[in-house]
């Protein structure tokens, strides 16, 4: 529920609410907003019988929450929420270009697309270092030592970076060096790394499982904010199709969508979501259309050369080309990139 406060409501009120409700068993939030304090309450939703909160004093309403999750959606917060992570802005009027390798592989490698993607007008680096594969033989990537090639090229281009962990046991290593932990979309619904990732200062980019509603989504952002995390972005990657001319169908109308359920920043992968280099344009500009907050594109000095998800990359070339499309259809959207 969302206890809304009278516009002169004080702060000793402010803080009687929160005792109402600790007695209760609920564990409370304050939200200042532009013109009034929201005290937002999380707990069992099985509470039931009269609260006493509408006659305390500064109360203006009480306001219940219906949906599952809570501290994600728009009735706990109604203004958009802005990660700023090295500078940049996440979620506010400009739209963050996020570009880099699918797998960091050696130094010359990492060093030569960072630049090439910063001087394109890419914001954040982005490089796996740890790669979850389907198949146990595949690259897993180089670990610690990637994640040690990705601060390199954060030392020499001033990009912060984003990286995936992929358990809970390396949250602490991987945040030692990331700016930005991504929780992949085959981790989605690890509940232990969420609520490990929950628990650290660093912003989170959650991305969509290949198999998920968009309630379970949510709900997976629930567990990290319910840790006290609020920091997330929620990344649209595709969800799993039935045709072979795409990897994954890209769900662009989980964009509207869950903005309008969830005051999260929104960012998409065109790259994942249709696993061919070709497509990857086009569905970067309908999600720039749909009202993304920022994209994800890999981009690969010699994509035939990749380690990992090579069909899906763009050469330097292509995406500094992209890149000008984006901006000129950002222009008429009234965002920059």
């Amino acid at each position: 529920m969302v206890v809304v406060m009278k516009l002169q409501a004080t702060e000793t009120e402010v803080e009687k609410v929160q005792e109402r409700l600790e007695q209760l068993g609920f564990t409370s939030y304050v939200i200042q907003g532009v013109e009034r304090i929201v005290v937002a309450a999380v707990g069992d939703t099985k509470v039931a019988g009269p609260l006493g909160l509408e006659v305390l004093p500064g109360v203006e309403k009480v306001v219940p929450i219906m949906r599952p999750f809570k501290l994600v959606s728009r009735e706990f917060q109604s203004d958009d929420t802005v990660v700023t992570v090295g500078g940049v802005q996440i979620g506010g009027s400009s739209v963050v270009v996020m570009a880099g390798p699918c797998a960091v592989e050696t130094r010359e490698q990492m060093l030569e697309t960072a630049w090439a993607v910063k001087q394109a007008g890419a914001k954040i680096l982005r490089g796996g270092a740890f790669k979850p594969r389907t198949s146990p033989y595949s690259f897993q990537g180089l670990a610690e030592e990637g994640l040690k090639l990705l601060a390199e090229a954060r030392e020499e281009t001033g990009m912060p970076i984003v990286t995936e962990v992929v358990s809970p046991e390396d949250v602490e290593l991987v945040a030692q060096y990331a700016d930005i932990l991504q929780v992949g979309a085959r981790n989605m619904q690890n509940f232990a790394l969420l609520r490990q990732v929950g628990q650290i200062s660093k912003p989170i980019l959650l991305k969509r499982g290949p198999a998920s509603t968009i309630d379970e989504w949510l709900m997976a952002a629930e567990y990290i904010l319910s840790q006290g995390n609020t920091q997330v972005m929620l990344c649209e990657r595709g969800i799993r199709n039935f045709d072979s001319y795409t990897r994954n169908t890209l769900d662009l109308s989980a964009v509207p969508v869950v903005k309008y359920l969830s005051h999260l920043p929104v960012i998409v992968d065109p790259s994942h979501g249709t696993g061919k280099w070709r497509w990857v344009g086009p569905m970067a500009k309908a999600a720039l259309a749909a009202g993304c907050d920022g994209l994800m594109i890999e981009v690969h000095p010699r994509p035939a050369e990749a380690w990992s998800d090579g069909p899906q990359s763009l050469t330097p070339a292509r995406f500094t080309y992209l890149v000008g499309e984006l901006r000129s259809i950002a222009g008429v959207l009234q965002k920059q990139i």
